[in-house]
C-alpha cells in the first residue's frame, strides 16, 4: 500500500503532502527564531565549555530521565509517553520521508516488520500511560500540577496518533483478507471488529489512517511552539546546558559574563540567556513546588511560577514591542515577598526533570532589590553587623572564640604555628548561646582525638555563604577578601568547619589561586578519625534516633554516609525520615531566611513541620543534626510544636562526646 499514490480533488497525494510539511515546517521555523531571538537578547554566560560532559549528561537525563521516577505514580507512564513520542518522531519522519520522495529505495516503517511490531506495542504502552496520566489529572492530581487546556489538547493529539496507527493495522489486516498481522499483534486483534468492511474499503480506510497520522504530527508540529510543550523541544538542550556536570551544584558564578552582575536584573533583558531559556523548558510539572519548602508552608513563592511569570513577561514584551508601558519584572511581574520567602534550599532544582536553575536566577533578582535597598528591615540590620562587625550577631570580633576560655584548653593560633587542621568556627557556633556548648565538646572531641587544629580567633569573618544568597554580591566579596587575608597568614593542611553554609563558600567560592586545600565538615572528620582508629569511643550508646540531612551539607555537597556511620559506631540505630538524604526537607534557615521575620500567615514553618515529621517515627526520641542553625531552629519549632519532652534535638558532636564520656 502506497498512501501518497491518491487524488484528492484532482490534486496528487504527493503534492499535497508538499505543500503541508513546507508550511508546518516554516511556521514552525519561523516561531523557533523568534523564540532564539528573545533568549539572544538575555546577557551572555559561557555554557559552552565541555562540550563532551554537557553530552554525556544530556544523552542520560533525557534518554533514561531517572528523575521522572521522583514520583512513582507518575514515572513509568511519563517515560513510556516520552519514548512513545520518540518513536513516533522517528518514524513519522521517515514515512514523512518515503512519501516526499519516492525514488528512495525505501520501504514506508510500517511495511518493516520489526519496526511495525515497535509500533504496536508501543501504541497499546502509551495508550495505557496515556489512561493513567489523564485518571491522575482528573481524580487524584497532585498539588501545583498545572492543569489546562492546552496540556489535555496535547494529551488527546497523542492519544489520536496511537489510535490511529493500531486502526490503520487492524484496516490493513482485513484488506489483506486477514492473512496479514504478522508483526501487528495489537491490530491483528483489534481486526475482527471491522470483518464487515470490503477490501477496498478497509484498504481506503488504512489510507485514510496514514493520512490522519501525518495531518496531526504535521499540525503537532505547527502547535508545539506556540504551547506549553515547547518543553519537549527545548529541554533536551536546557539539559546540555546545564552546569551540573561541570560546576558545583547551585554555584551563583555567571561563566563567561561580559557585564558586571552584582546589581542584579531590573529587566528581563539583563537577565542571562540560560535563565531566559529556563522558561522554555519547565513543563509545568509542579515537582519543584511540591518540594518547595516555602510553597509548602504557605509562603507567597511557587519556583514554577517564577519561571512561568518570567517566561509570559518575557514573550508578553519582547514580541509584542510594548516597551515603555511593560510592567515591572519585580514588583509588577513578580513580587518581593516570593523572592524572599526563597530558603535556597535547592529542592526545586534537585526535582526538576528539565534541570532548571530556579536558585540562581533568584538570587539574581534579590541583587537587584538589595541594590535599591528594597531588603527587609532586619536583614538591613545584619547586613549592617556584618559590615561594622564581620558577624551577623553585631558582636565585637573579640568575642567570637570566647568560647575557648570555658572548654579548658588551649587551642593553638593558626596565624602563629602550624596546624594540620584550620578550624573554621563560624557566627552560630562562636556567638549563639544554644550553639556555645556544643562547640566546647567539639573542640574537646578534637582535642581528645590528639587531631592538630587551631583556630583564626578574632581574625575569622562570616564566611558569607548567606549574604551571598540574600543578594548582597559586594559584602560577599569583602568578607571573602578579608578571610583569605587571614588565610595567607596562617598555616596549615586541611580546613574543618562544624557549620554546612560555611562549608558550601570555602569549599566552592573562595579564590584559591592555585593553593585548594580540602575543606571537610566535621562529621566527615569524625568518620575518618573513626576509620583511623583515633577517636576513643570509651561507652556505646543505645536507642534509636533519627537524623536530619542539612541542605548545604547534604544537597550542595553530598556528605550523607560520614555522619550515618558515625552515629551507628556510637551503637545507636538509625531511623530514616520519610525525606531524607537528597530528599530532605530544609529546615527554613538558609538564604537568609534565618535574619527575616514572618510577615505573611502561613500554615505551618518548615522547622516545625520537619520536627512534626520526626516526632512521628515510633519510638525514636531523638532527632540528631550536624548544622549549628538546625539547633537554632529546630529547638525553637520544639516549643512552638509542643513537642518538648517527647523529642530532643542533639547535634551529633554531643553524642559522640557522650561515647567519649566528656
Amino acid at each position: 500500500m502506497n498512501p501518497v499514490e491518491i487524488s484528492v480533488l484532482g490534486l496528487p497525494g504527493r503534492g499535497i503532502l508538499w505543500g503541508l510539511t513546507i508550511v508546518a515546517f516554516g511556521v514552525f521555523g519561523w516561531r523557533v527564531w523568534q523564540l532564539v531571538g528573545l533568549v539572544r537578547r538575555g546577557r551572555f554566560e559561557n555554557r559552552f565549555d565541555r562540550p563532551v560532559r554537557r553530552l554525556g549528561h544530556m544523552l542520560k537525563h533525557v534518554l533514561l530521565q531517572p528523575r521522572l521516577f521522583n514520583e512513582r505514580s507518575i514515572g513509568l507512564p511519563h517515560f513510556l509517553i516520552f519514548w512513545g513520542f520518540v518513536v513516533y518522531v522517528v518514524c513519522f519522519n521517515w514515512a514523512l520521508v518515503r512519501g516526499l520522495i519516492p525514488v528512495l529505495p525505501l520501504p514506508f516503517p510500517d511495511a518493516v516488520g520489526p519496526a511495525a511490531l515497535f509500533l504496536d506495542v508501543f501504541s497499546v504502552l502509551v495508550l495505557i500511560s496515556l489512561i493513567v496520566a489523564v485518571a491522575r489529572r482528573l481524580f487524584a492530581p497532585p498539588p501545583h500540577l498545572h492543569l489546562s487546556f492546552d496540556a489535555n489538547l496535547i494529551l488527546a493529539l497523542i492519544g489520536v496518533l496511537m489510535l490511529s496507527t493500531l486502526f490503520l493495522a487492524a484496516f490493513r489486516v482485513v484488506a489483506e483478507g486477514g492473512q496479514g498481522g504478522a508483526w501487528t499483534p495489537f491490530g491483528r486483534l483489534l481486526a475482527p471488529a471491522f470483518a464487515g468492511l470490503s477490501h477496498a474499503g478497509a484498504h481506503s480506510l488504512a489510507t485514510g489512517m496514514w493520512w490522519l497520522h501525518m495531518v496531526v504530527v504535521l499540525g503537532f508540529l505547527v502547535y508545539l511552539p506556540y504551547s506549553k510543550h515547547l518543553h519537549l523541544l527545548a529541554s533536551p538542550f536546557n539539559v546540555f546546558f546545564s552546569d551540573a556536570p561541570i560546576r558545583p551544584v547551585g554555584d551563583l558564578a555567571v561563566p563567561g559574563a561580559k557585564d558586571d552582575l552584582t546589581a542584579g536584573a531590573a529587566k528581563w533583558e539583563e537577565l542571562t540567556w540560560k535563565q531566559l531559556f529556563s522558561g522554555f523548558s519547565c513543563a509545568e510539572c509542579g515537582r519543584c513546588d511540591r518540594a518547595c519548602p516555602a510553597t509548602t508552608s504557605g509562603y507567597p513563592l511557587e519556583p514554577q511560577q517564577i519561571v512561568q511569570k518570567l517566561k509570559r513577561h518575557m514573550m508578553q514584551t519582547g514580541l509584542a514591542g510594548n516597551g515603555d508601558g511593560r510592567p515591572a519584572l519585580i514588583g509588577g511581574v513578580i513580587s518581593e515577598a516570593e523572592l524572599w520567602a526563597c530558603t535556597t534550599c535547592l529542592a526545586c532544582m534537585n526535582r526538576c526533570a528539565v534541570w532548571n536553575e530556579q536558585v540562581p536566577l533568584i538570587v539574581m533578582l534579590r541583587r537587584q532589590l538589595v541594590s535599591q535597598g528594597a531588603v527587609p528591615r532586619t536583614v538591613q540590620d545584619m547586613l549592617a553587623n556584618l559590615t561594622r562587625y564581620g558577624n551577623s550577631f553585631g558582636k565585637s570580633d573579640r568575642m567570637r572564640a570566647r568560647w575557648v576560655q570555658a572548654s579548658g584548653l588551649k587551642i593553638k593560633d593558626a596565624r602563629k604555628e602550624p596546624v594540620e587542621y584550620l578550624w573554621f568556627v563560624g557566627d552560630y557556633a562562636s556567638y549563639d548561646p544554644r550553639c556555645e556548648e556544643i562547640t566546647r565538646k567539639t573542640a574537646q572531641i578534637f582535642a581528645r582525638a590528639g587531631l592538630d587544629f587551631g583556630l583564626l580567633y578574632e581574625a575569622e569573618r562570616n564566611a558569607g555563604n548567606d549574604v551571598r544568597r540574600v543578594g548582597e554580591e559586594g559584602l560577599f566579596e569583602m568578607l571573602r577578601e578579608k578571610n583569605q587575608q587571614a588565610f595567607a597568614k596562617a598555616r596549615f593542611q586541611a580546613i574543618v568547619t562544624t557549620d554546612p553554609h560555611t562549608l558550601n563558600a570555602l569549599r566552592h567560592e573562595y579564590a584559591w589561586n592555585g593553593n585548594r586545600v580540602p575543606v571537610k565538615h566535621y562529621t566527615e572528620v569524625l568518620d575518618d578519625l573513626l576509620q583511623a582508629g583515633r577517636l576513643p569511643l570509651k561507652k556505646q550508646l543505645a536507642g534509636r534516633v533519627t537524623y536530619h540531612d542539612p541542605c548545604y551539607l547534604g544537597r550542595y555537597n553530598g556528605v550523607y554516609d560520614p555522619p550515618r556511620r558515625v552515629l551507628r559506631a556510637l551503637g545507636l540505630e538509625v531511623v530514616e525520615l520519610p525525606r531524607n538524604r537528597d530528599h530532605s526537607y530544609c529546615c527554613g534557615a538558609g538564604g537568609g531566611r534565618i535574619w527575616m521575620e514572618d510577615t505573611e500567615k502561613i500554615a505551618e514553618r518548615p522547622a516545625e513541620n520537619r520536627i512534626r515529621e520526626a516526632a512521628a517515627l515510633a519510638d525514636v526520641p531523638t532527632l540528631v543534626v550536624a548544622c549549628p542553625k538546625d539547633i537554632a531552629m529546630f529547638r525553637d519549632a520544639l516549643k512552638t510544636t509542643g513537642t518538648e519532652g517527647k523529642l530532643a534535638v542533639r547535634d551529633l558532636a554531643e553524642l559522640v562526646a557522650e561515647a567519649m564520656e566528656i
